[in-house]
């Protein structure tokens, strides 16, 4: 049996995933990480995207909405506000979250930090759509 890293993905809700994997990919909140077999220890601010689990030729695609990944020998676990599997995403909806994040008033620092969380956010969820639907 070949080795493989165990990823686990935890919501506040529930344990969303814990699945076996060959190479895990994920968003980090400066750029992409991709972790195979024996990476080095790791703790890590994910961003808002796509979460990529590669087993043989079968890649699981999920959206997470920020959080943290430890990396601590072939265990990934990932701490995140909410995944969803990519064809579950629709890409409609995900566009009007866009064109709704971006209409939000930004007179104070505050409420444009909030617009600019849910712009990102919302670019996350239609690039994960889009993807899954291509």
């Amino acid at each position: 049996m070949a080795k493989t890293i165990q990823c686990t993905v935890v919501t506040p809700e529930r344990k969303a995933l814990d699945q076996a994997a060959e190479f895990v990919v994920l968003p980090l909140y400066d750029g992409e990480i991709g972790i195979g077999l024996d990476h080095a220890p790791l703790i890590g601010r994910l961003g808002y995207g796509e979460m990529r689990l590669r087993q043989g030729d079968n890649v699981s695609r999920f959206y997470v909405d920020g959080g943290f990944v430890q990396v601590v020998g072939n265990h990934v676990t990932v701490l995140t506000a909410q995944t969803v599997p990519a064809d579950e995403i629709d890409e409609q909806a995900a566009q009007e979250q866009l064109d709704s994040a971006r209409l939000q008033p930004a007179l104070t620092d505050e409420q444009q930090q909030i617009r600019d969380r849910a712009v990102v956010q919302a670019r996350g969820r239609l690039r994960v759509a889009r993807r899954a639907s291509s």
